[in-house]
């Protein structure tokens, strides 16, 4: 959320200490999640070097979110893909992805509730979450369609070996093409 006011300061001391600039006071990580949920900016500065370390911080309140029973908001598909996607190719254009993604979704997400409600009535974010599910899947497959040569690595990593007489690079092709041929079928299905 964009704001003209400026951000906050935190600074981090050595001892992992988080300190608000604002009202001179010691926060912790939940502290500065319940600022990112209220739309509050802040920048979080190394107290000793003044190195920004505001993504390191965000990371780490993912991390402790998920890390919280029943507060999985990023299934470990995702977090296996979006591993892969540093060093790839691809890795220009995911952040933009998300971030694009991620603007679309807070922007319309009341009316989404509201209009889910109307729909389906409380189960709309139960149907919300397997759509969700589905969307990330079509995701993950259209990334690795885009990177032949990664889904060749996991098969020989998977101990899938050529039949007698072809190459493996000509048994991963022919194993790819029917694993679509399965997938649309059952897109086919599906709809």
């Amino acid at each position: 959320m964009a704001s003209d006011k400026e951000p906050t300061v935190i600074k981090k001391y050595a001892n992992r200490r988080l300190y608000h600039t604002g009202t001179s006071s010691y926060v912790t990580l939940e502290d500065l999640a319940g600022l990112v949920r209220k739309g509050e900016d802040f920048v979080v500065y190394d107290a000793k070097s003044g190195e920004d370390i505001t993504r390191s911080v965000l990371a780490q309140i993912i991390f402790e979110e998920e890390s919280k029973d029943g507060q999985n908001l990023l299934p470990i598909t995702v977090l296996r893909q979006l591993i892969r996607f540093y060093g790839d190719s691809m890795q220009a254009l995911v952040p933009r992805y998300l971030e694009f993604s991620m603007e679309n979704l807070t922007q319309d997400q009341n009316k989404f509730r509201e209009q889910m409600s109307k729909a389906f009535g409380t189960g709309a974010i139960d149907a919300l979450q397997a759509q969700t599910r589905a969307n990330m899947a079509m995701f993950t497959e259209a990334f690795r369609l885009f990177n032949p040569f990664a889904a060749a690595a996991a098969a020989k990593g998977r101990g899938e070996a050529p039949a007698q007489g072809e190459s493996g690079e000509l048994s991963d092709l022919k194993r790819e093409l029917n694993e679509m041929r399965e997938r649309l079928d059952r897109l086919a299905k599906d709809k």
